[in-house]
């Protein structure tokens, strides 16, 4: 309520899209980690496309040995984690490409991984991709602009300070 007066974008950061897709609510997730929101809030992406972008400027953190997953701070302090599919670890980084590696500097918009869709889900896994800020504790709010199509660097988590 006290924030109620503020123009809208003080404060706030905004975390583009990672892939072109349908952005949903974590809640829709089936996943429990995710869709309870355990790891943090944001939102996630059902991709139309291979192609995983950076959401923000920042530090790639970690890569997962088994490129289904990259960690990141956003230059504003959030701990982002892009997790492309559910259970993909199975997948040992079959039919998934890194083109970054823990400690690079990123811009929003920079490839991070490529993925081919189709033999994820030939493997019998969702595509579904959580972004989720696991520091949400640290901010005022994170939440998830969702319901909608997006293209790559479109808004899709708004994080507010404290």
């Amino acid at each position: 309520m006290f924030g109620l007066f503020k123009k809208k974008g003080d404060g706030a950061y905004v975390l583009g899209a990672p892939a072109k897709g349908k952005a949903i609510a974590l809640n829709e997730v089936n996943d429990p980690t995710f869709g309870e929101g355990m790891l943090g809030q944001g939102a996630a992406i059902i991709p139309e496309e291979g192609k995983i972008y950076a959401p923000a400027d920042g530090e790639i953190g970690m890569v997962f040995d088994t490129l289904h997953a990259v960690t990141m701070v956003t230059d504003n302090g959030a701990e982002v984690l892009i997790h492309v599919g559910l259970d993909t670890v199975q997948l040992k980084g079959e039919g998934y490409e890194a083109h970054v590696k823990a400690g690079d500097k990123v811009k929003k918009g920079d490839l991070l991984l490529t993925v081919d869709l189709e033999k994820v889900k030939s493997a019998g896994y969702d595509t579904v991709t959580p972004v989720v800020v696991c520091n949400t504790d640290q901010f005022a709010s994170v939440t998830g602009q969702t319901g909608k199509d997006v293209a790559p660097g479109d808004a899709l988590v708004e994080i507010q300070a404290k």
